[in-house]
């Protein structure tokens, strides 16, 4: 039996294994870049400040700028598509679906900082929560809502197909003459 509003046949099971993958694979680069002790010979306190990390980011010009913050905003930007994509339903409240995975998102964004506290050289910084956060709400919102419509349009066209293929094999529906209804 197929589940309401997900992607239909073994397609389906292949884009949710693929989803899974993916997304294992990524969490466990995330976890190796994230959680790994660095050898450094200082490190910065911790940034407890919203957004001051990121201003301090905005002083040292807009190339660093740039790499500092895209790097933020693209480490759990994945998973914007991974999750929904190893969920594997196509017929889901845009917003239910959104809030789900940047709520996924930020608490694997707060593991990851507060696992961080037990690493030597790794500093808790809010604004990376923030940025990653961010990362995610944004790939899903540019990648999701459109590969949905394309599947399910996709999903439709065949369906179509398929019932057009099943009314060829089997020929007309016989129909039987009406009869008049006596006054």
């Amino acid at each position: 039996m197929q589940r309401q509003g997900s992607i239909g046949g073994s397609a389906a099971y292949r884009i949710r294994a693929a989803g899974i993958v993916f997304l294992v694979a990524h969490l466990v680069f995330v976890a190796w870049f994230t959680l790994r002790p660095l050898n450094v010979p200082w490190v910065m306190p911790a940034n407890l400040h919203p957004f001051a990390g990121i201003r301090a980011d905005l002083k040292l010009g807009w190339p660093e700028a740039a790499r500092r913050i895209g790097a933020g905003l693209g480490l759990l930007a994945p998973l914007g598509v991974l999750l929904p994509l190893a969920h594997g339903r196509l017929r889901v409240s845009p917003l239910a679906s959104l809030i789900r995975t940047v709520a996924a998102g930020s608490l694997l964004s707060l593991a990851i900082e507060l696992l961080q506290t037990g690493v030597p050289g790794q500093v808790v910084d809010v604004d990376s929560l923030l940025l990653n956060t961010l990362g995610v709400a944004l790939a899903h919102t540019a990648v999701v809502p459109a590969a949905r419509w394309w599947l399910r349009r996709k999903d439709e066209r065949s369906g179509r197909a398929a019932a057009r293929q099943e009314d060829a094999a089997q020929g007309r529906t016989p129909r039987i003459p009406r009869v008049g209804i006596a006054p």
